[in-house]
């Protein structure tokens, strides 16, 4: 390998002796994704399941969704499971892991998933404008999201692939303090109507470092109806809705393509993907 070039991830794909069909992606010891092949709706990281009770919250029927990143194709499954006829697009880069996992959990018969080898920016970019109901991020480089897909121009741009009531949902950490989120909340607060953070109560409160779903939209969300499926998780979360956010980090600049940063580093020792 020459010098200064990036080395791969190591990836494993490991059964879940205790959940029969379960399989966990895990890279470089970072449990990455989770996939239940018998049952796609079955959804192992709160992070995840914080998605679907936001999209729990939309009319039901197909929604016609873009993730950026991939992983086991986590939410592409879910997707197709609970909402069938969905046509998805999946933009992930790394064709390798898209191989592996296509090859070790394949999707389903009759599926709209379409997985093009493109990273966010790119992707995003090659879309028509108000062509998705819902774009997804959920992408990581090294265990950090990276800067270049939390910045004000890209939010402009993923504000025209969104139909005027379509959503924005985004999987990032941060550390206590939550001065990362701070800019992104700032950006989004530029572009979209309404906002919305959710997370356990420990991340929250700023107890320790780990994952939050921001969701967006040009509309209002329904915030109320966001909190009762919240309430319903195993776990203790909860909900801040824009008015709240704006008491917290109203005076936060947002990131721009001209000074960005990747999400802080993971705390290698203790946190993992929930």
């Amino acid at each position: 390998m020459p010098a200064g070039t990036p080395s791969r991830p190591r990836i494993e794909l490991i059964a879940d002796e205790e959940h029969p069909g379960g399989t966990m992606l895990v890279m470089d010891d970072v449990r990455q994704s989770y996939v239940d092949i018998d049952d796609p709706t079955y959804l192992d990281f709160e992070y995840i399941q914080y998605f679907a009770s936001v999209l729990a919250t939309l009319p039901d029927g197909p929604l016609a969704v873009t993730h950026i990143g991939g992983g086991a194709l986590t939410m592409p499954r879910y997707l197709q499971a609970s909402r069938p006829g969905s046509p998805q697009i999946v933009l992930e880069p790394d064709t390798e892991l898209t191989q592996l996992v296509r090859s070790r959990l394949p999707l389903p018969r009759e599926h709209r998933i379409r997985i093009r080898p493109l990273d966010g920016r790119a992707g995003v970019s090659g879309l028509a404008d108000a062509s998705a109901d819902v774009v997804v991020l959920d992408a990581y480089a090294d265990g950090r999201v990276p800067a270049s897909l939390t910045t004000l121009e890209f939010f402009t741009d993923v504000s025209r692939v969104l139909k005027a009531d379509g959503l924005f949902l985004a999987n990032l950490v941060d550390e206590p303090g939550l001065r990362y989120l701070g800019r992104v909340l700032a950006g989004l607060r530029a572009v979209f109507g309404d906002l919305a953070m959710v997370s356990s109560n420990d991340v929250l409160k700023g107890r320790r470092f780990g994952n939050v779903v921001l969701a967006a939209s040009a509309g209002p969300l329904d915030v109320a109806e966001l909190r009762r499926q919240i309430a319903r998780q195993p776990f203790p979360a909860g909900v801040r809705d824009r008015r709240q956010l704006a008491v917290r980090h109203g005076s936060a600049r947002p990131w721009t393509d001209a000074e960005c940063a990747p999400s802080p580093e993971p705390v290698r020792d203790g946190w993992r993907i929930r």
